[in-house]
């Protein structure tokens, strides 16, 4: 695996948690402009930070060297098709249950008039 290979994957990963540079500096302990020169592959990146940024990262090194882009993308795609079948039922479900209030209105709607049919003229 190439050098380039293993700061693309990082900065993918990076992104995918929605880290900013910013932050991987700090948790670095190296200014963000030195940062960026390690993603750029302008610094070299020893094991033991390759270490550390899979810690921050919340993945192992292995995870790091074998990021695989496209699996990424197709894992994603189901959990996207997943979502939106999630997505239909949890609208199915909410028309049912604002059916069934609508339902509960007009029921109590229509035991009142009846009790106020049965005031005005007595019992049916």
């Amino acid at each position: 695996m190439t050098s380039y290979a293993i700061k693309n994957n990082i900065k993918s990963i990076r992104e995918l948690n929605n880290y900013t540079q910013y932050y991987m500096a700090e948790e670095l302990g190296i200014t963000q402009a030195g940062y960026c020169k390690l993603e750029k592959g302008k610094t070299d990146l020893s094991f033991a930070k390759l270490e550390k940024i899979a810690q921050i990262l919340e993945c192992t090194v292995e995870t790091i060297l074998n990021f695989d882009h496209k699996g990424y993308v197709n894992s994603f795609k189901q959990v996207k098709n997943n979502e939106s079948i999630h997505h239909q039922n949890s609208n199915v479900m909410k028309l049912y249950e604002d059916k069934i209030q609508l339902l509960e209105l007009l029921l109590n709607k229509t035991d009142l008039e009846l009790k106020l049919y049965k005031t005005k003229y007595g019992r049916l």
